[in-house]
């Protein structure tokens, strides 16, 4: 079904003052980079500048994929949703360029970087293992939410109702 469709059911774009809003209430997410078979799919945390970048911090070994493959990408994909209840969630789907951050510039992030969620095993592991910072500017953004019944439901909710 097309968007259009699926407004009848209560389907909404988001517009871009509701995707930074959703965006700047969110901590993770799904990042996908492409790869010769099928893309890598990673969850992951992020930092959120308010505007058009996110913040990714990877833990790096000797080798590391997720590493390889973003400084291949010519483009990557982030995927964020929050679902409350059937009939009360949203999603962003944003595309963008990954760049490495140098470690000389990551001061000036450090704020965004400071305030993302990780999970504990990953922050205790940050003190002692290799990182990387990269920055996802975003260049394509949409997002849909559902904020309550379809209105058919409402509506027979409505009239059921007793004052």
């Amino acid at each position: 079904m097309s968007l259009d469709e699926l407004q009848a059911y209560g389907l909404v774009q988001m517009n871009d003052d509701e995707i930074r809003g959703f965006l700047s209430n969110q901590s993770v997410g799904i990042l996908a980079l492409p790869a010769s078979t099928a893309p890598y799919v990673i969850p992951i945390s992020f930092g959120y500048d308010g505007d058009s970048s996110l913040y990714f911090t990877y833990l790096v070994g000797s080798e590391s994929r997720k590493v390889e493959l973003s400084d291949r990408a010519d483009a990557a994909t982030f995927l964020v949703y929050s679902v409350d209840s059937t009939f009360n969630w949203e999603s962003a789907c944003l595309t963008g360029q990954l760049e490495a951050v140098p470690e000389s510039e990551w001061d000036a992030i450090r704020e965004i970087a400071d305030e993302m969620w990780r999970p504990s095993a990953l922050r205790s592991a940050e003190l002692s293992g290799g990182v990387k910072v990269y920055e996802f500017r975003i260049e394509e953004q949409s997002g849909v939410k559902h904020t309550g019944l379809p209105p058919e439901l409402a509506t027979d909710a409505d009239e059921n109702r007793s004052d």
